[in-house]
């Protein structure tokens, strides 16, 4: 049995040398978080943590990640929902249809973790596809992480449907 360290916990797992990393993620381990959209990196909603790294996992063979490296899935970022980056998520009802979003949740934490005040251009790098076009509330967002979770320091005046604000 080959061994991965997937959100701190070593799990066995068999597979084919082939396989990618998501369908072990997904069929071996039970993380359905990551989500397969092209299969062939484009789009990012399979995009997970390896020792701190945004890596789309559709691509990647199982078998290229040792037992020694940190793999990190939305399921492992935050259990509880708490890591800055999905409170601003729900803070500024980032998702529309959310099947991309654990993927662009993943690659705004790696971009925060390296880049604590990312400029627009920074932003850009992010290259995951949202098909429902949430590309203006996912950069609002990486903004509030940035200025500490207060949109209003961010300069967001969000009004919601609800009349209350953000």
């Amino acid at each position: 049995m080959a061994k991965l360290t997937v959100n701190g916990v070593v799990r066995e797992f068999v597979a084919e040398d082939d396989t990618p990393l998501l369908w072990v993620l997904r069929e071996q381990l039970g993380l359905t978080g990551t989500k397969f959209g092209c299969g062939i990196a484009q789009c990012g909603a399979c995009t997970v943590h390896i020792d701190g790294v945004a890596t789309r996992s559709c691509t990647r063979p199982a078998s290229s990640v040792g037992p020694a490296a940190n793999i990190v899935t939305i399921e492992g970022l935050s259990p509880d929902g708490s890591h800055p980056v999905q409170k601003a998520w729900v803070a500024l009802d980032v998702p529309q249809c959310g099947y991309c979003q654990s993927g662009m949740i993943m690659a705004a934490a790696a971009l925060l973790r390296n880049t604590p005040h990312p400029t627009d251009a920074d932003i850009d790098t992010i290259t995951n596809i949202c098909r429902c076009g949430t590309y203006n509330r996912v950069r609002a967002a990486i903004k509030v992480v940035a200025k500490g979770g207060d949109a209003n320091l961010a300069g967001l005046h969000i009004k919601h449907s609800d009349g209350s604000t953000t």
